[in-house]
């Protein structure tokens, strides 16, 4: 297949390369087709945002997405059907054995989901953002019309501007990998340093990922369909290309049980359950990190020195977890080594030799071989766009008790990928909720994780390594997060969500 030499932003969704930050505002309506053929005519005109760049910015930007469930409603054949992965076609639920792999089993099972599960799944999803001065009543608008040409809300739910807080209390929106938009990235060979930039192909279909290859999207042997072609020597049209597998969870967190929890664990003393709080996330509650962050190691982590400060390290002179707890939540999320175990560095050269280098690949030395228990994580990024919702409260309201009625606070999780196995599912069941993540055992993220025992794993602990000394341990840790509701998404590219409007006839 011909390399694709330019992302053509003027075909995806908006959503992809900009996040919408600056649109404080945003609200996810959920959606049920009742008549397939107004939903098509409203499909067919919608004013979906791109990911061009204009002047002025846009005030408000609209973002489509459609469950499995969603395209069949609207007549997409199987054979196009088939193209799409079997992840998004079984769904977030649509299986035992995957529902088990993400954690949603206990109390987070999809039966006592508020939507998600096949009693209550959406159809498509409307993601809506905007200026505060005319969200109110552009969202009114969108409702309007949506009731007139066939949909009906399943859901809507509505976010908070927490001022790029999350509900915990801690600075978030900080970690995201950089796309090679320019496709200048070579994936080929090892990467022996820690490096933040992606390839397109990883988040965006149609496009070469970190393997050097296409992910596997649908397809139409139909010359005169209005898509891209798979390639410029070929008739076949691609349906993908443009597009990305959204996945998006509705996740209740419980503030006011992490923080007394903490508490109750370092002797109500507020500065030591800060510390303690900073230990399971892995950063400062402004962002920082607890391990030192370094110019000479880190390639192409942000356009600016704040993105350095905050992202410019790994974990190659963490190796023990004594700077940042080897379970900590980030180190889960992002373990940041390269494709070679980090371990000890040749002290002649200040960093890892290619002959010791070659010594771990050819598994010569013994002494760092044990560390090799995380995969690359260059193949399971994720680009998070999600927001939060409920109230923001003070530290001090934090730690006290909930107060009568007050609302659930959260996150509406929002992830895009082109491979949700390797991706999301990946991440979520490999290292946020597998009990020997890194050697460890019997703990799993101590923000995300489900403390439910799993085949006899237990997961309700959490291990501090201590430099010198005896490892502290937390035990009988609660959830503090809950699943209300999941599922995953298409998000198509504009030309794309045209021709799926008009197969429904």
């Amino acid at each position: 297949m011909a390399a694709i030499s330019n992302a053509d932003f003027s075909d995806m969704q908006g959503l992809l390369r900009f996040g919408y930050g600056k649109m404080t505002e945003a609200s996810y309506l959920l959606l049920n087709i009742t008549d397939p053929a107004k939903a098509a005519t409203w499909l067919a005109h919608a004013e979906v945002a791109t990911a061009e760049t204009k002047s002025p910015p846009p005030r408000s930007a609209m973002q489509i997405a459609f469950t499995a469930q969603g395209l069949q409603r609207l007549g997409v054949p199987e054979q196009i059907m088939n193209g799409f992965s079997a992840e998004f076609l079984s769904g977030m639920c649509g299986e035992t054995n995957r529902s088990r792999r993400l954690g949603d089993v206990g109390e987070n099972a999809p039966a006592y989901w508020l939507w998600g599960n096949p009693s209550a799944l959406p159809d498509l999803v409307v993601l809506l953002y905007a200026h505060k001065d005319q969200f109110q009543q552009w969202v009114e608008s969108i409702k309007f019309q949506l009731n007139e040409f066939g949909c009906t809300i399943l859901q809507r739910l509505d976010t908070n501007d927490m001022g790029d807080i999350e509900p915990f209390g801690f600075a978030d929106g900080i970690s995201s990998p950089v796309i090679d938009w320019d496709q200048k990235r070579d994936p080929s060979g090892d990467k022996l340093d820690y490096e933040n930039v992606s390839m397109v192909g990883e988040f965006i279909l149609g496009y070469p990922n970190e393997y050097g290859l296409y992910t596997t999207r649908p397809t139409i042997d139909d010359a005169t369909a209005d898509l891209p072609s798979v390639d410029s020597s070929s008739d076949v049209k691609d349906l993908g290309r443009n597009g990305s597998y959204l996945v998006f969870r509705q996740i209740d967190q419980d503030v006011h049980g992490f923080w007394q929890y903490l508490s109750s664990q370092s002797g109500n003393d507020h500065s030591s359950t800060t510390e303690l709080a900073e230990q399971l996330v892995g950063r400062r509650m402004s962002g920082e990190p607890l391990v030192e962050t370094t110019q000479k190691t880190i390639i192409g982590v942000g356009p600016d020195a704040n993105d350095l400060r905050l992202n410019g390290f790994d974990y190659s002179h963490d190796s023990n977890g004594f700077s940042c707890p080897i379970g900590a939540h980030i180190r889960r999320a992002n373990p940041r080594n390269a494709d070679l175990p980090s371990g000890t560095s040749d002290s002649r050269w200040g960093k890892l030799s290619r002959t010791l280098a070659l010594d771990r690949l050819l598994g010569h030395d013994e002494l760092d071989r044990d560390r090799d228990r995380v995969a690359s994580t260059r193949f399971h990024r994720l680009l998070r766009r999600g927001r939060e919702y409920g109230p923001l409260l003070n530290q001090e309201q934090r730690m006290e008790p909930a107060t009568p009625g007050e609302a659930s606070s959260g996150l509406h999780f929002i992830s895009l990928g082109a491979n949700i196995g390797r991706q999301f599912e990946f991440v979520q069941s490999a290292w946020l909720h597998n009990s020997a993540f890194d050697g460890l055992s019997d703990e799993n993220d101590p923000l995300t994780g489900n403390r439910e025992t799993v085949e006899g794993c237990p997961a309700a602990n959490f291990t501090i390594q201590v430099k010198g000394g005896v490892r502290k341990r937390l035990h009988n840790i609660p959830n503090f997060t809950k699943i209300r509701g999941g599922a995953y998404f298409f998000l198509p590219g504009v030309r794309a969500l045209r021709y799926i409007a008009r197969t429904c006839k």
